[in-house]
């Protein structure tokens, strides 16, 4: 059996070498010989076992898999969707839409692998090549005809879905995030354009237009499908925002149909577009997509809320500059009472962003508490620091520790007042050095909201 991972070799086995972005397979060659390995794939080397050399070993991969699994990929039409927020939740919609409407579908994301009727977590949001065919493979024997699922930058850079072609490919938005990365903004959205460059010539590209990015994404290969408030395909109008749901209405082919979305928040609005999107192309009857809507739940650490009959407090996976400024905005539509913020920055990260979170937390906010997210290798103080650098406006205060961050703003809250606690969702650790330790928001948070 081909494997990709030398600590799975069995006695016979090939074992091919792939470059990724942190390893190179070629190190772990003699591992590989040594648990048995009768065959080596690799791009260099001359081994003591049956060795191939190809130009590309991802390639290779990429149509090994292919190949084998081809009868396995005929029967699922596959979704990925990118972008830099709205990913997990416009893929987690069309997953729950799917299955309540009798079409057995999948999820591969941020959080987790998703089959009908279980789940269990993944460490990247997109899985790499091997990966993700065993997960089609297991889709399909689990009788799913659809698999929805996220698609990084970084991911599609390092070409980690080398030869996947895609029967939608669907574009949330693009705002600033992983330069430490990508570098620069180009570089980030031409990342994003690979997956857009690989829709198959009968499938569809759904493009936010709305966004100052979506223009780009309408390239000239594909079926496009525009959506947006403007004169385009899927018109949004008429919404309205309430603390726990939104309505509003969606033009298509001249016909207007009304949406109850139990999921509040303008940008959740186009979330869930995609899945309407997907479901209507895929032939399902419209009103059945619009009734299922309304037992639709957001992710777990997406606008997730936990209140009382006193004050309210929201988690969510904002982390960039431009999602904390709508998840504040959406809120601030419907507010009665004062907004508190919680959020922080990563580290080991793009730090171009820290100041300009540092701004929209305070602008937008009656108050913020800036604490740790993550601070990984780097001093959380000097990660605060950043945050803070060149404020004008003094609503905020800063706590490192996060438990005792959230026990402090929980305190100043009162009648009538939201709390956002952003940053990390559904996460339920802390990476300290190099180190995770156990940590919940939403356990934090609970503790003292009840």
């Amino acid at each position: 059996m081909l494997k990709v991972n030398s600590r799975k070799i069995e006695q016979g086995d090939t074992f091919i070498a792939i470059k990724s972005a942190v390893r190179d397979g070629h190190d772990y060659i003699e591992d590989a010989i040594d648990r048995g390995a009768a065959c080596i794939i690799a791009e260099h080397g001359d081994y003591k076992v049956k060795t191939i050399i190809v130009p590309d070993t991802r390639k290779y991969l990429a149509d090994y898999l292919k190949d084998l699994y081809a009868d396995k990929l005929d029967k699922i039409k596959l979704i990925g969707i990118t972008g830099t927020n709205g990913k997990t939740t416009s893929c987690y919609l069309i997953y729950q839409l799917l299955n309540h409407l009798g079409v057995k579908a999948a999820y591969i994301g941020t959080i987790g692998f998703y089959l009908p009727d279980s789940h269990r977590p993944l460490v990247n949001t997109t899985p790499d090549l091997y990966d993700l065919y065993e997960m089609f493979v297991e889709s399909v024997n689990a009788g799913c005809t659809v698999v929805a699922m996220e698609v990084s930058s970084q991911a599609l850079a390092n070409r980690r879905l080398e030869g996947i072609k895609f029967d939608f490919a669907c574009f949330t938005n693009l705002t600033q995030d992983h330069l430490d990365y990508h570098k620069t903004m180009k570089e980030y959205e031409n990342a994003k354009l690979m997956l857009f460059e690989n829709v198959k010539k009968s499938g569809k590209a759904i493009v936010n237009i709305d966004d100052q990015y979506g223009k780009d994404f309408v390239l000239d290969r594909n079926k496009n499908i525009l959506l947006g408030k403007g004169n385009v395909d899927y018109q949004i109008s008429d919404v309205v925002l309430t603390n726990n749901h939104s309505i509003f209405k969606v033009t298509h082919d001249d016909e207007v149909k009304e949406i109850i979305l139990p999921i509040p928040g303008t940008y959740n609005i186009y979330n869930y577009m995609n899945a309407y999107i997907v479901c209507d192309n895929l032939k399902l009857d419209v009103d059945d997509v619009i009734k299922e809507t309304l037992n639709l739940k957001a992710p777990d650490g997406r606008y997730q809320i936990v209140k009382n009959d006193k004050v309210t407090v929201i988690i969510d996976y904002a982390h960039t500059p431009d999602a904390v400024e709508n998840v504040i905005k959406s809120v601030r539509e419907y507010a009665q009472g004062r907004i508190f913020t919680l959020v922080g920055c990563g580290g080991d990260r793009d730090k171009t962003k820290r100041p300009i979170m540092g701004r929209i937390a305070t602008d937008n906010s009656d108050y913020v508490v800036f604490t740790s997210d993550n601070p990984r290798t780097e001093d959380p103080d000097a990660i605060l620091k950043d945050i803070v650098t060149g404020l004008t406006k003094t609503n905020f205060e800063v706590i490192s520790d996060r438990k005792e961050a959230i026990k402090k703003a929980i305190s100043l809250l009162e009648q009538n007042d939201i709390l956002l606690v952003l940053g990390k969702g559904h996460e339920d650790y802390q990476i300290i050095g190099t180190e995770k330790f156990h940590f919940s928001d939403f356990e934090e948070v609970s503790r003292y909201v009840k």
